[in-house]
């Protein structure tokens, strides 16, 4: 065993390392969008097939599983990766940085992947494991729900998990530090378009028009009310408005506005709450200024909740490989969503992060200027290696 700076390292991950950091560029410059992924899961395919995995294709459209059998136990294993990237025009300047204009790995999907392919060879070099280990590459993590596709196309019943784990690096922790936590760890993350519409007009003349606008406006700032007079303070709840749309003329009012809104919670019953709240004051503050108020709102992620074995299980095998200097104290709940809380629904398992660096290397995902830390990648394929190998030891139960 080797260790780095960034923590320890397995011999057989020391060994593919630049190969595998390689091929995380390769996949970085070739950016797919949702359910898009095609050279992506043809090139996870390829070398899973090659590593004597059994590879199976085409779950949620562009999904791919690698299963590998040593031994007779019984128990079996899921590891999960996402492989879609956003659309984002990429601003970074690497010599490896998108070449697909509009498109780029900001959220690190490609280091997840390829962190998981690192760890599936070496899984196979050493066979030191007895049970089945099924490595799922899933799409379309990135608002579309790839996760409840896949399930809907029968991954658990094809390929039955006894417990299932997926990890995402977390800028603004130190590179190579491991975040575990029972329970609630991401929140959910639902989506509402809210369409105010009036009568246009002429803006000389807003007496003879129902200006869509000011309903608009007045419905942005009765919202900012809910989180601040209608949650628990010791809850949590987020509600923003991301996008504005409406007008295109300073003389001009037009006959509709769009509102565009992320909404965030842990619990379902302030999930719930948030979800009346918004068309219910989004209702009556359109109809105060004589305009009505279309709500869609998508009901998208739950929040991603860990189980308690599960959860304890990884943290004790990450304290004992990586040491507890190397993971994070007390780590509290992250208001980002996932959704593998779709998969943690059906089969007991644990969402994890793995710091990805502070100051330059903290650059938050979702930005044009992001790049997954390449020095995280073989420590973390090392901890899944022995996480796999502690979870499918001979005897185990």
């Amino acid at each position: 065993m080797n260790t780095s700076a960034r923590g320890p390292v397995l011999p057989e991950i020391q060994a593919i390392q630049d190969e595998m950091v390689a091929l995380r560029h390769r996949i970085h410059a070739n950016p797919e969008l949702a359910y898009q992924e095609v050279a992506t899961a043809e090139l996870v395919a390829e070398r899973l097939a090659a590593w004597g995995y059994e590879v199976h294709r085409g779950l949620g459209v562009t999904g791919v599983v690698g299963t590998l059998r040593r031994g007779s136990g019984a128990r079996r294993l899921g590891l999960r990766a996402d492989m879609d990237a956003l659309p984002i025009h990429e601003t970074t300047g690497l010599p490896y940085a998108s070449q697909n204009p509009g498109k780029m790995h900001a959220c690190g999907h490609d280091g997840h992947t390829a962190t998981l392919l690192a760890a599936a060879r070496a899984l196979a070099e050493r066979g030191r494991f007895d049970g089945t280990v099924h490595l799922i590459f899933q799409p379309a993590e990135e608002g579309q729900g790839g996760a409840q596709r896949m399930i809907a196309d029968g991954l658990f019943e094809r390929f039955p998990c006894d417990a299932v784990y997926s990890f995402h690096n977390e800028p603004g922790y130190p590179a190579g530090h491991f975040g575990f936590r029972s329970g609630v760890m991401y929140s959910s993350s639902d989506t509402v378009i809210l369409t105010v519409s009036g009568v246009g007009g002429h803006g000389a003349m807003p007496h003879v028009a129902v200006d869509p606008i000011v309903a608009a406006a007045s419905i942005v700032l009765a919202l900012q009310t809910i989180v601040s007079r209608e949650i628990d303070p010791n809850d949590m709840a987020v509600v923003t408005i991301g996008a504005i749309h409406g007008g295109d003329a300073p003389n001009v009012i037009p006959k509709t506005v769009e509102l565009r809104l992320t909404v965030r919670a842990r619990r379902p019953e302030t999930r719930a709450l948030l979800r009346e709240r918004i068309t219910a004051i989004a209702t009556a503050q359109a109809a105060v200024h004589r305009a009505s108020v279309n709500v869609d709102y998508r009901w998208r992620y739950p929040p991603v909740v860990n189980d308690r074995d599960a959860t304890q299980f990884a943290a004790e095998v990450a304290r004992g490989w990586l040491g507890e200097h190397l993971l994070i104290p007390e780590l509290e709940p992250l208001q980002a969503s996932d959704d593998f809380a779709f998969m943690l629904e059906e089969v007991p398992g644990s969402y994890f992060i793995v710091g990805n660096g502070e100051g330059e290397g903290g650059c938050m995902v979702h930005n044009p200027d992001y790049d997954f830390n390449d020095d995280i990648l073989p420590v973390t394929a090392s901890y899944w290696v022995t996480l796999a190998e502690a979870y499918l030891a001979s005897g185990a139960r």
